[in-house]
């Protein structure tokens, strides 16, 4: 700060007089018989030279202001005073010099202490007289720094109490102010930390809650009326019939006068500015997630909100947390895409009312770096008002019966990202990316082939009495979606047609433990406190039904996993941030990518190569023969991959679609009534999982997903098929069991030279994985050519001898 040259003979004389003041006024309280004590006797033995003159460093509460991706749309803002400072050349000449003459005209005067009025206001105060305060605006700046700054609650006490030993506490403080800083440095600041009442602090909220304006562009009129109601904001509100009145009398009889006074205006510019208006409302401003102006940003908004409170860096606890929020003044730029988001919100509306009860939820992150581009949901982000609800009753009979209501349209619930009671709902088959992670981390290469069955005999252990036991045993056996799915799969026709009865074994093979690991270096949170339980490695080994996507999720949680895929195997960590500044200009390095290796990248390109199947593109090393969500290809056409998913009743539908620049997860879901009977169809989620995903990939270059390096991770260890054509069926089996295959017999008889009940041959013939399923083809001896077949559906043949 610059040190203003003073007056040495003037700064001794100024110490000399308020050294004496106290006796002065004493002088002149003594003649009322029962006039209190001098100010010195009142403000206790402290002598005047041994009182602390040095302000604390502190900082006002400021706004924190939060803005998109593009950094310039703002989606919100937090605060615990409505302030944000700005320089004295930001504020109107009009709007200072008010403020000179409605609480200091003699402030280009004095040295920070007004003596006589510091005398003046003694005796006034003391003969019954109306309260005058003499405070002059150094020492009304002094009083709230002193409280700002305060450490505990006694100091905040002390700063604002008024007494006696108060007001010689601020007469030091204001002269030694008053040597470090200009009077305009004095003013600005002045100006920056005054309170005027309706939730503003500081000149620039005042100018936004009474006039919706700048502070530079601040009336004579204006200016006076904010003046005038510094001195005491409740009682000077022009929002109330009594305030206006009053204010109407401050300005116009006191403040307006004072600016002719001072020579600040001419006697007509006077009359001008007494005609001008006083506002009855006020501009309600916004605080927080609830009171975001666009609804469809608040479900980010509030992500971003409880990302902050669970950052150790910002505070110890979640209460310092908040405060630094809402006082820091940060300017916080999110990774919010509002393009995107937008364009979410539309095409969910295309498909379901937000009265519905049921919920679609679209979250979408990019691949390599967990930057959360949008949270959409036909669902206002907002309270429901108690006194006049507007959402409709729980659809769970239990909880209607107590008069419950549901989510819907309105609700704060973190339905896309969990927290509070939201733990997530059952995804169903997106699960079973992670058990195909698993068997090729175990080196089970894409190739591998499994006899799938229409209901499978699995080792894990359920009740007897459950419909998914097999009958009058405890073993589990699932089936297929819809029946049938027999038939011999690899990873990708296997995940292409989503068939249960070839993951669940194959989850056996690689250990349901080692499928649960690879979900939570995934990100899976496993919020439900039995899905955490069922997690634990010692118990994860008999989760059979993990594969099959029984566990709870988010479609934040699952859009990043497949991320994580799209990344080359980096999960990385969801972030809302792009960049924190602070008031300083200062760049936070919080939030900013945090990633670590999940996986190899030829096992997370080799998985990929397999997800492109259930989407309608084309695997680049094998071949898909089946997809159950086609039109996402055509429709966003750009390489894609992700998966659908449907639970037991299609209770929930999801699907989550990619490229190599974004990933969508959509879920539609019941999130009041889980168990709830109705049948929740991929018509809706679909559209509006791959709509969103080609409206963001629109003009965007095409990008191709990257090969595994090594072509050993998709084909595996490839063995020459032993020819057992015409061989007794007993005799097949063993040279092919000898072999190193998984041997079966086709259903039925064949057409072939070979005697009845030999081997016409196999399926397939010549090369196929080791460890992989051929199946004996049997000849009924009527003579054609043996049926043996080049391959299967999904593998197409490696280089080498057939």
């Amino acid at each position: 700060m610059r040190r203003r040259d003073h007056n040495i003979f003037f700064n001794a004389f100024s110490l000399l007089v308020c050294g004496l003041v106290a006796g002065v006024v004493v002088a002149a309280a003594v003649f009322p018989a029962a006039a209190m004590s001098g100010l010195a006797a009142k403000a206790g033995n402290k002598t005047f030279a041994s009182l602390p003159s040095e302000i604390k460093d502190f900082s006002s509460p400021q706004i924190s202001r939060i803005y998109a991706s593009d950094n310039k749309t703002q989606i919100s803002q937090f605060y615990d005073e409505f302030r944000s400072d700005v320089p004295l050349k930001e504020i109107s000449k009009p709007m200072r010099d008010a403020m000179v003459a409605a609480e200091d005209r003699e402030f280009y005067k004095h040295n920070g202490v007004d003596l006589k009025g510091v005398a003046r206001a003694f005796v006034s105060n003391n003969n019954g007289k109306q309260k005058q305060g003499a405070s002059t605006i150094t020492m009304q700046w002094v009083r709230m720094s002193l409280a700002y700054s305060a450490t505990n609650a006694q100091e905040v006490v002390d700063a604002t109490k008024d007494t006696p030993k108060r007001k010689v506490t601020e007469m030091k403080y204001a002269l030694e102010v008053e040597k470090q800083l200009t009077k305009d440095q004095i003013l600005e600041r002045y100006l920056n930390i005054a309170p005027f009442g309706s939730r503003a602090f500081g000149i620039f909220a005042a100018s936004q809650v009474y006039f919706n304006k700048k502070p530079k562009d601040l009336s004579v009129g204006e200016a006076a009326m904010l003046a005038g109601i510094i001195r005491a904001p409740s009682f000077y509100n022009p929002t109330t019939p009594d305030g206006r009145e009053e204010i109407q009398k401050r300005r116009d009889n006191y403040v307006i006068p004072g600016m002719v006074e001072i020579g600040a205006i001419t006697p007509e510019q006077a009359a001008a500015a007494k005609k001008e208006p006083i506002p009855n409302k006020v501009r309600p401003i916004a605080n927080g997630c609830v009171s975001v102006a666009k609804n469809n940003w608040g479900f980010f908004c509030d992500y971003f909100y409880r990302w902050w409170m669970s950052q150790e860096q910002f505070g110890e606890t979640e209460y310092d947390r908040e405060r630094r929020l809402k006082s820091g003044g940060y300017r916080i730029t999110t990774t919010l895409d509002i393009k995107a988001q937008n364009s979410a919100r539309e095409r969910i509306a295309e498909l379901i009312k937000e009265k519905n009860k049921n919920a679609l939820l679209l979250a979408a992150i990019q691949p390599g770096t967990g930057k959360v581009r949008l949270l959409a949901a036909n669902r206002k982000y907002k309270l429901d008002n108690p006194q006049n609800p507007q959402n409709y009753m729980s659809p769970d009979p239990k909880k209607a019966r107590k008069g419950i209501r549901g989510s819907f349209p309105n609700t704060t619930n973190p339905l896309l990202t969990g927290g509070g009671d939201i733990t997530g709902y059952q995804a169903g088959s997106v699960m079973k990316m992670f058990t195909m992670v698993a068997a090729l981390e175990k080196g089970y290469p894409l190739a591998y082939t499994i006899k799938a069955e229409k209901r499978y005999r699995s080792g894990y252990i359920v009740e007897r009495s459950t419909p998914s036991a097999c009958p009058g045993t405890h073993f589990w056996c699932p089936s297929n979606s819809g029946g049938g799915g027999e038939g011999v799969f690899n990873m990708w026709t296997g995940f292409g047609k989503s068939i249960n009865t070839f993951f669940v074994p194959l989850e056996e093979r690689v250990g349901a433990e080692n499928v649960v690991a690879v979900a939570k270096r995934f990100g899976i949170q496993f919020r439900a406190p039995n899905d955490a339980e069922l997690a634990e490695p010692r118990n994860a080994r008999q989760w059979g039904a993990f594969t099959l996507g029984v566990s709870n999720t988010t479609p934040l949680d699952m859009a990043n996993a497949y991320a994580t895929l799209a990344g080359d195997g980096m999960y990385c960590a969801p972030t809302p941030i792009e960049q924190i500044v602070t008031q300083d200009n200062a760049k936070l390095d919080i939030g900013k990518p945090h990633c670590i290796r999940a996986t190899s990248k030829d096992v997370a390109r080799a998985a990929l190569d397999a997800t492109r199947c259930p989407v309608g593109d084309s695997a680049q090393l094998g071949r898909c023969g089946g997809a159950t969500a086609p039109q996402t290809r055509s429709t966003v056409k750009h390489p894609v991959f992700g998966k659908t998913g449907t639970t037991d009743h299609d209770k929930t539908a999801s699907l989550i679609a990619g490229t190599t620049q974004l990933v969508v997860a959509g879920y539609l879901v019941n999130p009041d009534y889980q168990n709830h009977p109705d049948r929740l169809r991929h018509a809706q989620v679909n559209p509006a999982v791959y709509k969103t995903l080609a409206d963001y990939m629109e003009g965007k270059p095409r990008e191709q997903f990257e090969r595994p390096e090594s072509r050993k991770i998709a084909y595996g260890d490839q063995r020459s098929i032993p020819d057992v054509t015409c061989d007794s069926l007993d005799s097949a089996r063993n040279r092919l069991s000898g072999a190193g295959f998984s041997v079966s017999l086709a259903n039925g008889e064949v057409d072939s030279t070979c005697p009845a009940g030999t081997a016409a041959g196999t399926n397939p013939s010549g090369r196929t994985i080791k460890g992989g399923v051929v199946i004996i083809e049997v000849s009924n001896g009527r003579g054609a050519q043996p049926p043996g077949t080049p391959g299967i559906p999904g593998l197409p043949l490696p280089p080498g001898p057939r």
